[in-house]
């Protein structure tokens, strides 16, 4: 598309780039990960993977968007057609992610408005299960919608939509630019008064004390390669699409340096933030660090509520000013995602951008309902267990191996990032892209399969995890191959002389 929009600035870029790298896994997956990692010593693995696959898989994402100009589905067929499904499989799993996500957006919002009285109450694990999601009996059953859960989801698309529907420039540039910044003033805040509490340096030495002898385990490394594939927002379509609508002239390289350690800086940060607040809780109970750390939803939505209530003072302002962060945490990430489907829905059927939005985001907003029932949390837990693991890690598998050694495109995108870049990529590049990261990966998907097929996960019935697990990451790829039959408008595979911009 010639016509195709663009950012209206390079900060503007970097802070959508920065916003939908910036979710909700930064804050509550990356502390307990890294403190079950070898605690000072995981930032040792962490840094090599960052520098060794998500900073190079970065510079390839934007160097495919900025050279292609187009949807992860375009941009790849422009690569090979028979690339294409995997462009499609990319925004499949971008979908699928998209119905889930929204949901625990809303529960977040619900959660910025339990704040102001501390509805959830001291048994802060009954209240989210019971009283708040009135979780079914048994994963499976999907019982009735939950009307304080339904409202703030509906509100999330509503919010999220109107965004995409302003457009790249007056959309979501204009949204990250206020939303991001915002994120990391209420985080800092957060931070400096968790930073006080009674207990915090307990907190803060438990995260940051090095156990040296986890490096020489295996384990480690792959879970330090797997944070960072999982919160950089690569494998699945965001960073092609976004790349897309910079203009020719565009420091890739250094764009995704600063994407790349402004991503971890942050989780740095929610490190800091969570164990200081987790150390004050044990202080209070009277029990070891270890007792207290979780990650996930139950550290978002049962730990942090009990660590408010015990706070001396301002407890109702620091729930507002976590449970707002998490809001906006996701709402930056959610925009990112919902766009690599509009974006692809429009090249392909060369819509308007309007009718792309209403249609995609429609379908999306419609599919969330499940996660919005009594049997939410269950259907949640499985769907994003297995998109993740055998979606979004395996589909950044096959891209690197099909961009690196079955297309042979990595000479020509390094050419492509130099030309346009103040950093120069050289062999290092090449070498981590075409070996570093494939083998990594590739060991982390054998593992994925040989856990999971031996065991079920959670031990939910096959009956459960079949069709919401394997049978939704199965539908990813089918959805990949038969979006790929339908046939393109004549000459759309063909790049203008004006798109072609720098490269020769």
């Amino acid at each position: 598309m010639e016509n195709r929009p663009q950012w209206g600035s390079r900060a503007g870029f970097i802070l959508a780039a920065a916003g939908s790298a910036i979710g909700l896994g930064n804050i509550w997956r990356f502390p307990a990960t890294a403190y079950e990692n070898g605690g000072g010593a995981f930032f040792l693995p962490y840094l090599f993977a960052l520098l060794t696959a998500g900073i190079p898989i970065l510079i390839m994402e934007f160097a495919i968007g900025h050279k292609y100009k187009g949807s992860s589905p375009l941009s790849l067929a422009r690569i090979s057609p028979k690339a294409e499904w995997l462009g499609w499989w990319q925004v499949a799993i971008s979908f699928f992610i998209s119905v889930y996500y929204s949901v625990i957006i809303a529960w977040a919002m619900s959660y910025f408005i339990f704040s102001f009285k501390l509805s959830w109450g001291n048994d802060t694990e009954a209240f989210l299960y019971g009283d708040y999601l009135k979780l079914a009996e048994a994963p499976g059953q999907t019982g009735s919608l939950v009307l304080h859960v339904l409202i703030p989801l509906v509100l999330v698309w509503i919010v999220t939509l109107g965004v995409l529907l302003k457009g790249i420039k007056k959309g979501i540039e204009a949204a990250n630019k206020i939303f991001l910044p915002t994120l990391i003033i209420l985080f800092l805040i957060i931070v400096i008064r968790a930073v006080t509490l009674d207990g915090a340096m307990e907190g803060l030495h438990a995260f940051f004390k090095p156990n040296w002898s986890a490096i020489g385990d295996g384990k480690v490394w792959i879970a330090a390669y797997g944070q960072i594939f999982f919160s950089l927002s690569v494998g699945f379509a965001i960073m092609i699409t976004y790349s897309s609508y910079l203009p020719k002239k565009s420091d890739l390289t250094n764009n995704a340096f600063i994407t790349g350690f402004g991503n971890s800086a942050f989780e740095l940060l929610a490190g800091i933030g969570v164990f200081s607040a987790l150390g004050f809780m044990a202080t209070q109970q009277g029990i070891p660090i270890d007792k207290v750390v979780q990650g996930g939803v139950g550290l978002a939505f049962v730990v942090f509520p009990q660590i408010i209530n015990e706070f001396p003072a301002f407890k109702q302002l620091f729930g507002m000013l976590f449970f707002a962060s998490l809001t906006l945490a996701g709402l930056t990430s959610l925009i990112s995602i919902i766009e690599t489907f509009v974006a692809g829905i429009q090249d392909k059927f060369t819509i308007s951008r309007t009718k792309s939005v209403l249609i995609g985001g429609g379908i999306a907003s419609i599919c969330s309902l499940l996660f919005a029932t009594q049997g939410g949390l269950y259907f949640l837990d499985v769907v994003d267990y297995f998109i993740n693991n055998f979606g979004v890690a395996l589909a950044g598998l096959v891209e690197v191996v099909l961009v690196a050694w079955v297309f042979k495109q990595l000479s020509s995108l390094q050419q492509h990032a130099n030309e346009v870049s103040d950093i120069r990529i050289g062999s290092w590049w090449k070498i981590c892209l075409g070996v570093v990261t494939p083998l990594v990966l590739g060991y982390m998907m054998f593992d994925n399969f040989r856990k999971n097929i031996s065991e079920n996960y959670e031990q939910y019935a096959t009956t459960f995890v079949g069709p919401f697990g394997w049978g939704v990451a199965a539908l990813a790829v089918i959805l990949g191959i038969a979006f790929s039959f339908a046939r393109w408008e004549d000459g759309t595979l063909r790049l203008s002389v004006k798109e072609k911009g720098v490269s020769k």
